[in-house]
């Protein structure tokens, strides 16, 4: 099976192709390098010791993804491309929805006109909002996003959704991820935010490699154990495998099925700070300030559902997050760029 994968040199794209390289499927990225490297799609080379092919190019340019699509001919797409900042989406709401949403369309518009019905969209826990209960299963109703970044996945999940509906051929998988972090065992691919990470992880890392002063921490008044915000961490290679299973999945034309991808443990703010001290063998600097606009106390995720049905479950616990983190952190300074 041949899958094209948009946004396949960013953070989670790279770590996915890397295990459908080595599960054996062929292999097309598609990226415009907006917020990623090509050195991202020559390590993924290195690390699998397998050809891909890559193209630069944008989902919104209709002209390049039809031809792209006709050459190619993909069984399935898996579809990470689009921007992700929680904060710049408050500030550039419609860059957002042109890039992600218009995007999606013309991805889509590609792929009805060449055939290609599967489709493996990156969605997001962002959807749940304040969610209604914890742990967070697939029944949780979609809540009230607190910013432009969650109304796009919120959007574009209906508007695969309707796809579906409208042609019954068409198989959707909505995959809802929690907080993706760590980094790929060799230390050569993992995320490498421009400018001032908006993640909490790999702002922790640069605090650790000495390039940011200091970590805040946002409110230590939340009715958690510790006072600071529970989140459930998910390491990227565990998120990347989900994605393969979704593809086993979609041989069975399933329709439309949603997914959540965490591991179902909450960590706080503090413990993922304890755990990357540990990792990095130094207490890292952290003071607390005034709780963000939009930010829930408590999200975690009960991932049962994927078990059950792809045979997924998240493998490595916190600990081995930051170090693998730590260890791309420490072999890359600058990212990508050296």
């Amino acid at each position: 099976m041949k899958i094209l994968v948009t946004g396949g040199a960013g953070y989670i794209g790279s770590h996915t192709c890397v295990e459908l390289l080595e599960e054996g499927y062929e292999v097309v990225i598609v990226d415009n390098l907006y917020n990623a490297s090509e050195k991202a799609v020559e390590r993924i080379r290195e690390i699998t010791g397998k050809t891909l092919t890559f193209y630069r190019a944008d989902i919104r340019d209709y002209e390049a993804m039809n031809g792209i699509f006709a050459k190619e001919k993909p069984d399935t797409v898996i579809h990470f491309a689009g921007l992700k900042a929680v904060g710049e989406s408050v500030d550039k709401p419609l860059e957002y929805y042109e890039n992600n949403i218009a995007g999606t369309l013309c991805l889509c518009r590609a792929m009805r006109e060449n055939g290609c019905k599967n489709i493996i969209f990156s969605s997001s826990a962002t959807v749940y909002g304040d969610p209604a209960v914890i742990p967070i299963t697939e029944e949780c109703p979609k809540g009230v996003c607190t910013n432009p970044y969650g109304w796009t996945k919120h959007m574009l999940e209906q508007i695969l959704t309707d796809l579906h509906t409208a042609d019954a051929s068409w198989n959707v998988i909505l995959l809802r991820y929690f907080n993706p972090i760590g980094a790929h065992k060799s230390g050569m691919i993992g995320e490498d935010p421009k400018g001032i990470p908006n993640n909490l992880l790999p702002y922790v890392a640069q605090v650790a490699i000495g390039k940011l002063p200091c970590i805040g921490v946002f409110g230590n008044d939340y009715d958690t154990p510790d006072g600071t915000g529970v989140r459930d961490y998910i390491h990227v290679v565990d998120l990347a495998k989900g994605h393969v299973k979704a593809i086993n999945k979609i041989k069975e034309n399933p329709g439309i099925k949603i997914y959540n991808l965490g591991t179902g443990i909450g960590y706080s703010v503090l413990d993922v700070i304890k755990a990357f001290s540990k990792a990095c063998k130094k207490e890292l600097p952290y003071e607390i300030k005034e709780r963000r606009a939009g930010d829930i106390a408590v999200c975690y995720a009960d991932a049962a559902l994927a078990k059950e049905e792809l045979g997924w479950e998240a493998q490595y616990g916190i600990q081995e997050m930051c170090e693998d983190s730590w260890r791309w952190q420490s072999q890359n300074p600058n990212g990508y760029e050296g």
